[in-house]
């Protein structure tokens, strides 16, 4: 073989396992991704059917409901709402009126089904996904609701692959 063959058979040989490394990486990114959906978006069922996603907004007033472990709530955007199930110990600062992000899955049924619930971190701060569809919804959000992020971050159409807001 010709040193000029063997070179072009080197670089094709890397190429193809640079490719092939590339490829893995981003299916495994792929699987873990989570993005995050308001109500609404999620009533016009933007939302993916059957894997898991973020629900975020403001824990409705007088929804909340306790059955041992297992808890009841109801997620609005102050447009849309969205029943949210949960079993597990809800974090210290979760209160009606407030916001939280749900991490899970949709029933059948409509019922969000979370697997994870997220409070607000501290008296201003709110998911920055969150914070921008109250705000497109018309709800005052307080100052430095974006987050100590900065900006208000993206709540189209596909949602937003951020960490959306983990305390």
């Amino acid at each position: 073989m010709r040193p000029r063959h063997r070179r072009l058979a080197l670089i094709l040989g890397a190429a193809t396992v640079f490719g092939v490394a590339v490829g893995l990486v981003l299916y495994a990114l792929n699987s873990n991704i989570v993005f995050f959906y308001t109500p609404t978006q999620v009533a016009q069922q933007e939302a993916p059917k059957g894997r898991n996603f973020r629900v975020g907004g403001l824990v409705q007033p007088g929804s909340l409901q306790r059955d041992g472990t297992r808890v009841s709530f109801v997620v609005t955007d102050n447009v849309r709402q969205i029943p949210v199930t949960y079993t597990g110990s809800l974090p210290d600062l979760f209160k009606e009126g407030k916001g939280v992000v749900a991490q899970g899955s949709l029933a059948a049924d409509g019922t969000f089904t979370a697997s994870e619930v997220l409070a607000k971190h501290d008296e201003n701060y709110m998911p920055p996904e969150a914070a921008e569809a109250l705000r497109r919804a018309g709800h005052p959000v307080g100052p430095g609701g974006a987050g100590s992020a900065g900006s208000a971050g993206s709540a189209g159409n596909s949602g937003s692959a951020g960490s959306a807001g983990q305390p």
